[in-house]
């Protein structure tokens, strides 16, 4: 039973074996310069002009929870609709469920304005 398990096992090995070379490679083979410029924090190549732990727009979590309600929507349904007809009633009944708190969680968005565009 464990010799099946040994092609895995090598294959681990090897795996985190590369990994580390590589990395070490890279830290002793890396040029060293220390400049002054390299340690300076930016956003998207511009110097930093805002304290990191400011107050996001509320509409940012909007978009968030919006994506989230229609990626998991997206990712339940297609497997579930692919063996919808073996499926019995409780199967049924529990995305019925699922899709009503998505139905709940859409309408939040609805009234809080995430839909609109600016």
């Amino acid at each position: 039973m464990l010799e099946n398990y040994l092609p895995v096992l090598v294959f681990i090995t090897v795996g985190l074996g590369f990994g580390v070379v590589l990395e070490l490679l890279g830290y002793f083979a890396a040029p060293r310069k220390e400049v002054a410029d390299k340690l300076l924090p930016f956003e998207c190549g511009f110097d930093a002009f805002e304290d990191a732990r400011h107050k996001f727009d509320i509409r940012f979590y909007l978009v968030a929870i919006l994506f989230i309600i229609f990626d998991l929507e997206v990712a339940f349904l297609f497997p579930w609709a692919v063996v919808f007809q073996e499926l019995g009633w409780l199967a049924i009944g529990a995305m019925g469920v699922f899709l009503g708190l998505l139905l709940v969680g859409f309408i939040y968005e609805w009234k809080k304005g995430a839909l609109e565009w600016e």
